[in-house]
């Protein structure tokens, strides 16, 4: 039986991170992309991927041979939405810092040792960044939006992700040092909002501000991304105290 409870569980965490691969690009993924990503062997995913679509979780475009997410997921997430009104409550801070700003803005959850991006809101300036989206997934400590969430969590669970940081920040540790991690850190307790100079890609940069829970602790981030110019000294202060504002407007509605 334990054996049984033991691959059964091996299973669920297989087709978990399946989903979460393909959900990560719109227009879906390779097989040989996601066996290179999951660490799966070929024959293995092949068959986990069928399954998935055969119940409709996934879909297979034979035109392109990627795999995307499926009717049933929508389905689901629909019914989820119901239970988590959170785009009712921040779309219209996300709407009103694109308006103000003219950059790019995003709402995103904290999910385990990751940021997920839920919700994004475009600006009117015509030239953006486009590393955020929708499903995009970064360890935390990672992106404007992670360090905005890490730096306020208890110190205990910073020292956990800290100790091991090369293996959390995964391949984004060149960027991210463990030193370059603890500075910024250190600067948004500081100031309040946390700023990424373009350390995810050359020349795209972000900044953004923790929600807290009503149990106080960060549990999403309102994030503006865009291109270095347009995140000069001079304009960070504005930037930060409008994403504060809007980070404190959406934690008293949650509270």
């Amino acid at each position: 039986m334990k054996a049984n409870t033991i691959q059964g569980t091996q299973v669920v965490s297989r087709v978990a991170a399946l989903l979460r691969l393909v959900a990560r690009k719109p227009s879906g993924s390779s097989i040989t992309a996601l066996v290179r990503e999951s660490g799966l062997t070929r024959p293995t995913a092949h068959r986990l991927l069928s399954s998935l679509g055969a119940e409709g979780l996934l879909d297979y475009d034979a035109a392109t041979g990627h795999w995307t997410l499926g009717p049933e997921v929508l389905l689901m997430g629909s019914v989820a939405a119901a239970r988590f009104p959170l785009e009712d409550i921040a779309r219209p801070s996300l709407r009103r810092l694109a308006e103000e700003t003219g950059e790019s803005a995003f709402f995103s959850v904290r999910r385990g040792n990751e940021t997920v991006c839920l919700l994004r809101e475009e600006g009117s300036f015509p030239v953006r960044s486009f590393v955020l989206h929708e499903g995009v997934r970064f360890p935390l400590g990672v992106a404007s939006a992670g360090t905005a969430i890490m730096a306020f969590l208890p110190e205990e669970e910073q020292k956990d992700l800290l100790s091991s940081w090369d293996i959390h920040a995964g391949p984004f540790a060149a960027g991210h040092t463990e030193a370059v991690a603890r500075a910024n850190l250190e600067q948004t307790r500081s100031k309040g909002y946390a700023i990424n100079p373009g350390l995810v890609l050359e020349g795209s940069w972000g900044m953004g501000a923790a929600v807290f829970d009503p149990a106080k602790r960060p549990a999403w981030a309102l994030s503006l991304t865009g291109i270095e110019p347009r995140f000069r000294e001079d304009r960070q202060e504005f930037l930060g105290r409008l994403l504060m504002e809007e980070a404190h407007r959406i934690t008293s509605q949650l509270q």
